[in-house]
C-alpha cells in the first residue's frame, strides 16, 4: 500500500548569486537612454538634491576646466553595463573598492585657483533684483494677457448661451453637448439619452437639430454619414452630386468602387470621380480644430555635417547642462569646528556630484562614437539618400565602439540625428537587410522605397500587381517574395491595385 505524501509549509535557506544594478549605475543607464530635454530635467533635479553641485555657463569655465573637460572627452566610452572603476567606495575607509584612494585634499586645492573667480560670480548674481513700478506692471499685463485655449464643448456652450432656446431646452442643450467628443460626434444616441433623463426623445432630438445648426459644421453628428450631410447642407448642396453619394452610396464610397458609383449616378465615370473628391475636401472630424496642441517638437541630438569630402559628427552639447563642484564647500571642509558628521555629509554628496559630472560626459561621448560609427557605415545614405541605406545591425556597431548591444539600444533610444539627407531618428539606421544577385546587402528600408516610387509613376489606369512589382524588383537583383511585396506595401499606407485603379 502507498502512503500519500503528506503536504506542509516549512522553511529553508539557500545561498544564490545574483546580479544587482547599484542605484549609481542605474542612474547611469538612465542618464544615457534619456533624450536632451528629458536629460535635462532630470539633471536640473539632481541640482536640487545635491547642494554641492552647481550648473557653469561655458563663458565660466576656465582654462584649467576647458582642458580638464576636454580630456574626459577623448577617452574611450565606457560600458555602462561594467561598473567603473574608481566610483565603488567603502564609506569606512574612504577607500575604492578596485581603484585608488579618492584625495579629496587635492581636489580642494585644485579648485582653490577658482575661488575667487567664483566668488565674484556668486556675489553678482545674488544681488536682490531692483524693478521699477513700470516693469512690474509690464510683467503683470503679460500674464493677465495669456489666454488658454478653448474647447469645443466650452466653444458649444456659449453659442447655446447666445441662442434662443428656452430654459428647458438649454439644460437639455447642455446635457446633449456633455455627450459631444472632441471630434465633435455625439456617443449617445437620443434615444440612450431620453432613457437616462426622462425627456421625451421629440425634446431632445430638437434641440440637437439645433445644436448641429452651430460652428463647426458638422458637430452633433451620430455617425460619419450624417456630418458629411450637414456640412453639404450648411453650403446649400443639397441638390448635388456629393450629396447624393454621401446619402445613398457611402458603403461604396468607402471602398472607392467608382464605376459602380457613377453607374448609380448616371454619370460618367470621370464626373463621378471629380464628385468623390469634393466630398474628400469634407472636414470629417468637426472639433480637430479645437484640439489641443500635441505637435511633438525634436531636438537632434547628434549633427553630421559635410566637411571637404568628408562629413564631421558633432553631439548637440547647448542643451546640455554643465555642471561643477561648487567650491563653497571648501570652506566648510576647512573649518575646523565643522563636525565629522558634516565633513562625511560633503565628502558623500561630492562622489555622488563627481559620479554624475562622469556619467555626463561618458554618455556624450558613448553617442558621439555610435553616431561616428553610424556615419561611417552609412556614407552613402548621407551622400544619396534613402534608397542607399545599408543593412545595420547594434551588434556591428557595439563591437567597434566597445559596449555591449544593449547600451547601443538603450543609447539610440528617442535620439535624433539631423543628416545632409534631414532628421532621422537614430534606430531608423537600424535595419535588416535582402541580399542582392552581386551579393551585396540592401535595406529593407531602401527596398521600401523602391517599392514606393515604383507606384508613384505607374499608370493609373493600369496599376502595378504585387506580382509586377517582384519581377521588377527581381531585375534590380533584388529577389523577394510576393507576400514580402504585399507586407511593405502594407506598412506604406498603400492600397492594393485593384483599390488603386482609376477608371
Amino acid at each position: 500500500m502507498i502512503w500519500p505524501m503528506a503536504q506542509a509549509m516549512h522553511l529553508s535557506q539557500r545561498m544564490t548569486l545574483s546580479q544587482v544594478l547599484a542605484p549609481q549605475l542605474q542612474q547611469s543607464l538612465a542618464l544615457l537612454q534619456a533624450p536632451t530635454l528629458e536629460l535635462k530635467a532630470m539633471v536640473e533635479q539632481e541640482l536640487q538634491q545635491n547642494p554641492v553641485l552647481e550648473e557653469s555657463a561655458e563663458t565660466e569655465m576656465t582654462q584649467e576646466e576647458k582642458e580638464n573637460r576636454e580630456a574626459e572627452a577623448t577617452v574611450t566610452a565606457v560600458d555602462p553595463a561594467e561598473p567603473p572603476a574608481d566610483v565603488t567606495f567603502d564609506p569606512a575607509t574612504e577607500k575604492a573598492n578596485n581603484g585608488p584612494v579618492d584625495d579629496f585634499q587635492a581636489e580642494f586645492e585644485r579648485l582653490t585657483q577658482l575661488d575667487q573667480e567664483w566668488r565674484d560670480h556668486f556675489a553678482q548674481t545674488n544681488l536682490p533684483m531692483r524693478q521699477s513700478q513700470e516693469d512690474e506692471e509690464r510683467r503683470q499685463f503679460m500674464f493677465d494677457s495669456l489666454v488658454a485655449g478653448t474647447s469645443l464643448q466650452e466653444n458649444l456652450l456659449e453659442q447655446l448661451r447666445l441662442s434662443d432656446l428656452t430654459d428647458e431646452q438649454r439644460q437639455i442643450g447642455q446635457m446633449i453637448i456633455g455627450s459631444i467628443d472632441d471630434y465633435g460626434y455625439l456617443q449617445s444616441g437620443v434615444d440612450e439619452l431620453a432613457f437616462a433623463t426622462n425627456i421625451r426623445p421629440e425634446k431632445i432630438l430638437e434641440v440637437l437639430k439645433v445644436i448641429q445648426t452651430f460652428h463647426p459644421p458638422g458637430v452633433g453628428a451620430r455617425d460619419l454619414r450624417e456630418c458629411l450631410i450637414l456640412q453639404l447642407e450648411r453650403d446649400g448642396k443639397q441638390n448635388t452630386l456629393e450629396y447624393r453619394i454621401v446619402g445613398e452610396f457611402m458603403e461604396a464610397l468607402g471602398k472607392r468602387r467608382i464605376p459602380e458609383i457613377a453607374r448609380g449616378l448616371g454619370v460618367a465615370v470621370d464626373e463621378g470621380q471629380k464628385a468623390m473628391a469634393r466630398v474628400g475636401n469634407l472636414e470629417p472630424r468637426p472639433g480637430r480644430a479645437f484640439l489641443p496642441d500635441n505637435n511633438q517638437y525634436i531636438l537632434p541630438e547628434v549633427f553630421v555635417q559635410r566637411v571637404g569630402d568628408d562629413f564631421g559628427v558633432t553631439t548637440n552639447n547647448e542643451h546640455v547642462p554643465h555642471l561643477r563642484i561648487s567650491n563653497t564647500y571648501k570652506d566648510l571642509m576647512a573649518q575646523p569646528e565643522s563636525s565629522q558628521e558634516v565633513r562625511e555629509y560633503i565628502r558623500e554628496k561630492i562622489r555622488a556630484g563627481k559620479f554624475l559630472i562622469k556619467s555626463l560626459h561618458q554618455r556624450q561621448q558613448t553617442i558621439l562614437n555610435i553616431a561616428r560609427e553610424i556615419v561611417k557605415r552609412q556614407r552613402e545614405f548621407m551622400d544619396k539618400g534613402v534608397a542607399f541605406l545599408k543593412p545595420l545591425t547594434m551588434v556591428q556597431v557595439a563591437e567597434v565602439v566597445g559596449v555591449h548591444e544593449t547600451t547601443v539600444s538603450r543609447a539610440v533610444s528617442g535620439k535624433y540625428m539631423e543628416t545632409p539627407q534631414g532628421i532621422f531618428e537614430m534606430k531608423y539606421f537600424f535595419t535588416s537587410g535582402i541580399q542582392t544577385a552581386s551579393g551585396v546587402g540592401v535595406s529593407n528600408t531602401s527596398v521600401k522605397e523602391m517599392i514606393s516610387d515604383m507606384i508613384k509613376v505607374e499608370e493609373t489606369s493600369k496599376p502595378l500587381s504585387d506580382e509586377e512589382i517582384v519581377k521588377l524588383l527581381e531585375q534590380k537583383g533584388i529577389k523577394i517574395a510576393r507576400r514580402t511585396v504585399a507586407k511593405y506595401r502594407s506598412e506604406l499606407n498603400i492600397l492594393p491595385s485593384h483599390l488603386r485603379k482609376v477608371y
